[in-house]
């Protein structure tokens, strides 16, 4: 599935069953806390903490789908197209990174 093509599904969606877009700042407080969400499975699940016992039926992807969500709609109502803004970032970060990682001593060991 495309970005474009997600973005304009989030859009719909928002139309028939959403009624509007939440303001920007709701959707950025909404972003920072799906974004714990996530965070709190990965510490638990794969870092250092203990997992609680109501954390282990949480589903990793389902939460990263939220952030990813709420993302394409801060997208959709600031007017970035994520496909356009994706493929000149990996530009970017290729020329910008792969000498770096590559003659970093840190990941390469």
């Amino acid at each position: 599935m495309d970005i474009k093509k997600v973005q304009t599904e989030v859009d719909e969606w928002i139309k028939s069953h959403g009624v509007r877009y939440f303001d920007e700042l709701t959707n950025m407080a909404q972003l920072t806390e799906e974004v714990g969400e996530v965070a709190r499975i990965i510490s638990r699940r794969y870092g250092e903490q203990s997992e609680k016992e109501s954390d282990k039926q949480k589903d990793l992807g389902e939460e990263l789908a939220d952030v990813l969500f709420v993302v394409i709609c801060l997208a959709n109502q600031t007017g970035v197209d994520l496909s356009e803004a994706f493929t000149k970032k990996l530009e970017l970060k290729t020329k910008r990174d792969h000498d770096r990682h590559h003659n970093n001593p840190k990941i390469n060991k």
